[in-house]
């Protein structure tokens, strides 16, 4: 279900208009104009419009980003509200899609907004991805997680993911497809973390809880790392994961490298297509 078809151009000037509401980035050197115009021109495929996907949108619709593909398949409850601010009381029951094309319709109108009402599986996830400049995983289980990093990278699409926990949380930013400054490959998702924990035994955030402003905290950096992904300033988290703890307000980050043994991108890769998530 789309909420808004994406125009077949846009343009390449600003309007009036835009040069005032896009004034503090183009007077940023790091930005200026020729990063503005990229973030005009970019699509951003968002995973999720929940915790980390709500507030994500928010700042990349603020930032001017053209064109937001959002897959989800749920709808507003009242126990979203908590943490999930682009939805408001009377979205309750409604589609969030819908909830949040009309959040990014009233933040910025100059933005695309197109809504995929189903989840994200093997058999649109390429077609998908592959319409995108960068993708971002906000989804809440492993399957998904493993879907999206897995399709990214053989897509060869930057993908920024992120996970949350009761307190803590961590972001990242994949480029498989790319080379570090030594020659070798940049690490995938597997890479980081080889397979995912055995069914039931991480609880569900309904389980176990989560605090509200941290999937805000945890957004707007997963936003930070889209954007600087378009425009290309400053140093991202490729082959670094940050780490945030609330409980102790530490952020730190771990260095992680390419595995040859992984089997997604390694010496002998044994995935090239998305068929082992179809069973």
């Amino acid at each position: 279900m789309s909420t808004h078809p994406a125009p077949a151009s846009r343009p390449s000037l600003f309007s009036s208009e835009e040069v005032e509401r896009y004034a503090r980035h183009l007077v940023l050197g790091e930005v200026g104009g020729p990063g503005q115009q990229k973030l005009k021109k970019a699509s951003v495929l968002v995973v999720g419009a929940g915790g980390l996907g709500a507030p994500a949108l928010l700042y990349l619709a603020a930032a001017g980003v053209g064109r937001l593909v959002v897959v989800d398949d749920d709808v507003v409850s009242l126990s979203n509200l908590q943490r999930q601010v682009i939805h408001a009381t009377p979205d309750i029951g409604k589609p969030k899609i819908q909830s949040a094309g009309e959040a990014v319709n009233r933040l910025n109108p100059h933005v695309d907004f197109v809504g995929v009402d189903s989840r994200l599986d093997a058999d649109n996830a390429m077609a998908l991805i592959g319409d995108a400049d960068v993708v971002i995983d906000g989804s809440d289980n492993f399957a998904t997680r493993y879907l999206a990093a897995d399709a990214c990278a053989l897509a060869g699409k930057p993908l920024v993911t992120a996970a949350l926990g009761r307190f803590d949380a961590t972001v990242t930013t994949l480029r498989p497809h790319e080379r570090a400054p030594d020659g070798t490959p940049n690490p995938t998702y597997r890479c980081l973390f080889p397979e995912p924990p055995p069914p039931g035994t991480v609880p569900s955030c309904a389980e176990a809880g989560i605090l509200g402003a941290l999937a805000g905290t945890a957004g707007s950096l997963v936003a930070l790392e889209a954007i600087r992904a378009i425009t290309g300033f400053g140093e991202g988290l490729v082959g670094r994961l940050l780490m945030i703890d609330t409980l102790t307000m530490r952020f730190e980050t771990l260095s992680y490298g390419w595995d040859p043994d992984n089997p997604l991108t390694g010496t002998h890769p044994t995935i090239t297509d998305l068929s082992h998530h179809r069973r």
